[in-house]
């Protein structure tokens, strides 16, 4: 004959220790995942908060094996100036050209700007380094 182990009615004494545990265990999660989502939530407005200039390149143009032209479209406080940095590259991703453009135009908040980015290669791309405030 087998041995039967009897065990008591569910629910009658109240939760049992696995059950606790796994209540813990969540609750510990919840806490830890609002905490982890506030904090990305405030480096993330900090990030654009902070941001006095933006900057995107709307298009480009090779002109020649020694120039790009650009499309830099800038976007700033009003009273905000600063420096944007455009890069070119040749086929094989190696930098052939590179220009620091001064954003100093007081009173504006948008500056659409074509500039010349002088190459050592032909270039196949253009792109937006970065811009920074003074």
């Amino acid at each position: 004959m087998a041995a039967v182990r009897e065990e008591p009615p569910q629910g009658r004494y109240g939760r049992s220790a696995d059950e606790r545990a796994d209540r813990r265990l969540k609750l510990v999660g919840a806490v830890l995942g609002a905490g982890l989502l506030a904090m990305t939530g405030w480096f993330g407005y900090d990030y654009i908060a902070g941001q006095k200039i933006s900057g995107e390149v709307i298009k480009f143009s090779v002109i020649s094996d020694t120039e790009v032209q650009v499309h830099l479209e800038v976007r700033k406080d009003k009273d905000a100036t600063g420096t944007c940095t455009l890069r070119s590259r040749s086929e094989d991703g190696g930098e052939v050209g590179r220009v620091d453009v001064a954003v100093d135009q007081r009173g504006r908040t948008r500056i659409d700007q074509v500039v010349k980015v002088r190459t050592t290669a032909r270039a196949t791309s253009a792109e937006l380094v970065e811009c920074t405030a003074r």
